[in-house]
């Protein structure tokens, strides 16, 4: 019993020396980890504090201003935008009228180098044909030695003696009336006929004779011809335009009465506007009938029957301007008064064949 409790306490003397190693080395490590701890911590501070360095005053300030400069000049672009805005409609107003008139002044231009193109073709078929310039400089003076307001041109066949008559009893001046009335209204006013298929036959001397008794007739370079009424129109202004100088030429039918006071006053109101046409437009039925005046072979391109024909403008009087009438003058072969512009489509009738080049001249 004693040997087993010596070995006991020796045991237990043994564990409890050893327990206390244990706790001294424990309360060490406790020590030493707290150290480490607060030393960590102490040089973390330092690190931190050096690498973060606060913004001066001087900076914030500066900052600050650059935003609010930011700021005025985004306020201040747009007070620009606004001002431009309000800006903006008068320039463009400025900018179309100063276009509008370097556009007209650009077009008598134009007119004026087309005159002198034509008047130099004419001067080289003169010294072509034979006759001597100074005689066809001469003419041209004498036939037209002043600006004209406007040049009427009747049209008429060989057959209306009686609605000829009718206008020179009318509306019409005849004699020293007519030359006075050139003279200071500036108002042509001619009777305009071509020839017939047999040049110098009955029907020409006739008209030879009444222009011998009124001399009031303008003759053409041109067959006389129902179906050629437009060409004839444009062999018209073309020769018109070739021997008086005036701001608007004019077609009417000879079964028209015109008021020469009012048309002039029409007209004057629209002087210094380039490319004028001034008349009327109608829309009439389509004439399927066979018999009547009229008649349109070709009704059926118009659809069912009843319809009418395009909006087109009316023969019986019309004017132009100056650069309208040269402009036939200068293209006139190339001009096809059977083709309809505004359709494609040729039409025999000649209440819409002879306003073809009339809707494209408007335009």
């Amino acid at each position: 019993m004693k040997g087993r409790e010596a070995m006991s306490f020796r045991r237990g003397g043994g564990g409890g020396s050893g327990g206390g190693e244990l706790s001294a080395r424990g309360s060490v490590s406790k020590k030493w980890t707290l150290l480490l701890c607060l030393g960590s911590f102490c040089a973390g501070l330092l690190f931190f504090t050096n690498s973060w360095t606060m913004p001066e005053a001087k900076d914030i300030i500066k900052t600050t201003g650059t935003g609010d400069n930011k700021m005025n000049l985004v306020a201040n672009d747009c007070n620009l935008r606004t001002n431009n805005e309000k800006q903006e409609p008068k320039d463009i107003l400025n900018r179309i009228s100063s276009a509008q008139q370097a556009i007209q002044t650009l077009d008598k231009t134009i007119s004026n180098l087309e005159l002198e193109l034509a008047a130099a073709r004419a001067a080289q078929e003169s010294i072509l044909n034979g006759a001597p310039l100074a005689e066809t400089l001469k003419a041209t003076e004498t036939t037209a030695p002043r600006k004209y307001l406007m040049v009427i041109g009747i049209n008429t066949a060989f057959s209306s003696r009686r609605r000829r008559d009718s206008v020179r009893a009318t509306w019409m001046p005849q004699g020293e009336k007519r030359k006075k009335l050139e003279e200071e209204k500036g108002i042509i006013i001619r009777f305009v006929i071509g020839h017939s298929a047999t040049s110098g036959g009955i029907l020409d001397k006739a008209i030879e004779a009444e222009h011998r008794k009124h001399g009031d007739f303008m003759r053409l370079d041109h067959v006389e011809g129902y179906l050629e009424l437009s060409a004839k129109t444009k062999v018209y202004f073309a020769t018109a335009v070739s021997m008086w100088d005036a701001d608007f030429y004019i077609k009417v039918d000879d079964d028209v009465h015109v008021n020469i006071a009012t048309l002039g006053a029409t007209l004057a109101k629209h002087r210094s506007k380039p490319r004028v046409y001034v008349g009327c437009m109608k829309s009439g039925p389509v004439l399927a009938q066979k018999g009547v005046r009229y008649h349109e072979p070709e009704y059926w391109k118009f659809g069912e029957e009843g319809n009418k024909y395009f909006r087109h403008a009316t023969g019986q009087l019309y004017a132009i301007s100056k650069d309208l009438a040269t402009y036939i003058s200068t293209n006139q072969p190339l001009m096809e008064p059977a083709i309809l512009v505004t359709s494609g489509m040729s039409f025999t009738s000649t209440q819409t064949r002879m306003s073809r080049w009339d809707h494209g001249l408007s335009d």
